[in-house]
């Protein structure tokens, strides 16, 4: 597999340190498919994580969202009187944990079990202060700006 070199880039940017190490370290974690996901953005703020957990219980599997890390994890919980004979053994019972990384401001807002999918409500809130503002000239207070909107565009001629 073809290594890309970010030290280029490293040399002439300033504060993207953590994303050339994002970049880095996601390429050699790919190996690993299981369990299958898919992730959708469903409004501009809003997204989908749905994972198919097949045979997993609510009990079982263990989500934990710290800073810009989400993390799902499947535990099978061994039953010590399950002795069933199986002649083939198609869908996979085995331990998981699948690790994702969240940009900026996006937080873990609800996740549901049904269907043998699991699906992560995610929102991006961006905090007031990081809001674009509009500065006046003359004027020593700052005004928010609502992107897509003309109506300031007129106020502020």
């Amino acid at each position: 597999m073809t290594r890309f070199d970010f030290t280029p880039y490293r040399r002439t940017t300033v504060g993207f340190d953590r994303l050339f190490d994002l970049l880095e370290n996601t390429r050699a974690a790919q190996g690993d498919n299981y369990p299958p996901f898919n992730i959708e953005r469903t409004s501009d703020t809003e997204y989908l994580v749905t994972i198919a957990v097949a045979g997993f219980k609510p009990d079982e599997i263990d989500i934990t969202a710290q800073e810009n890390l989400l993390v799902v994890a499947g535990k099978k919980q061994l039953d010590g009187n399950d002795n069933r004979d199986f002649l083939h053994l198609g869908i996979a019972n085995r331990n998981f944990e699948r690790r994702f990384q969240l940009a900026d401001h996006v937080f873990v807002k609800a996740a549901d079990l049904a269907d043998g999918l699991l699906t992560v409500h995610l929102e991006r809130e961006v905090p007031e202060q990081l809001k674009p503002r509009k500065i006046s000239i003359g004027s020593s207070t700052p005004t928010l700006v609502e992107q897509g909107s003309d109506k300031q565009a007129g106020e502020a001629a």
